[in-house]
């Protein structure tokens, strides 16, 4: 036989295409108390059930397993508490953003807070977060015994850890991400340092500042520092914290736990 082969089919999915998105939505959001230890994947399930509980008009993508129109952005660790996380959402109808929080509040396990659902203001949320400000309770020492190692790891501009990780060993550089910290006593006998740590690749994490305190300046604390995020943003010329999801990106203020 000779001639030229057949060009196959492309084929497509049955049924009509899913609905356009016709308003994104950020959203903030807590992950705290025992659902710290909830990991990613688990609560991206949970507010998947949770939309659909609500009856929030989703979008879904196209093709022949459609996904809900949900992205995320810097999603805690497994195990650590946050005050501040994003994610946007594409409805296929309009929703006033209040309403949207009150719904998903309800649907959602105690622990999981709705705290702010704005108009998506820019392209992308992802764009608007670069950074984190981070709060670690040190238990057992004073403001004194920990203020100097912070010292010492912000004055080497640049200090890596090695993480080990299910795919190898990571470098991770602390120093240069960490834009800025300070440490007061807190109740209780403990310190608490506050930190504004720059996202980079790879991000670094609470235990990754804890490998470099103890590598810089032999901090070791006598039990395991607690970590909590208290908020996200983009660092301005000023090294100040700018709210994502304000109009005007205005500076972050401090949330009551910190």
């Amino acid at each position: 036989m000779s001639g030229k082969p057949r060009k196959r089919k492309q084929r497509t999915p049955d049924g009509p295409p899913p609905p356009p998105v016709v308003q994104r939505l950020w959203i903030r959001y807590t992950k705290v108390g025992r659902l710290r230890f909830m990991s990613h994947r688990d609560y991206t399930r949970v507010f998947e059930r949770a939309v659909r509980r609500a009856r929030l008009p989703v979008a879904f993508s196209a093709g022949f397993t459609p996904h809900p129109k949900i992205s995320w952005v810097g999603a805690a660790p497994t195990g650590v508490a946050s005050e501040a996380e994003y994610l946007e959402i594409g409805l296929s109808a309009v929703i006033e953003p209040d309403e949207v929080r009150r719904r998903l509040d309800e649907a959602l396990p105690a622990d999981l807070d709705i705290l702010e659902v704005a108009e998506a203001r820019a392209k992308s949320l992802a764009d608007r977060v670069d950074a984190s400000q981070w709060q670690f309770t040190f238990g057992g020492l004073a403001a004194d015994q920990v203020r100097p190692a912070v010292a010492a790891l912000l004055a080497t501009g640049t200090f890596t850890v090695e993480r080990i990780t299910q795919s190898g060993r990571k470098q991770v550089d602390v120093g240069a991400a960490l834009a800025s910290a300070d440490v007061v006593d807190g109740p209780a006998s403990c310190a608490i340092m506050t930190a504004i740590v720059r996202q980079s690749i790879p991000v670094v994490r609470p235990d990754d500042v804890y490998a470099a305190l103890r590598d810089v300046a032999g901090l070791v604390p006598p039990q395991l520092p607690v970590a909590l995020r208290l908020a996200q943003g983009s660092l301005d010329d000023s090294g100040r914290l700018l709210d994502p999801i304000a109009v005007d990106s205005t500076v972050i203020t401090p949330s009551p736990a910190s």
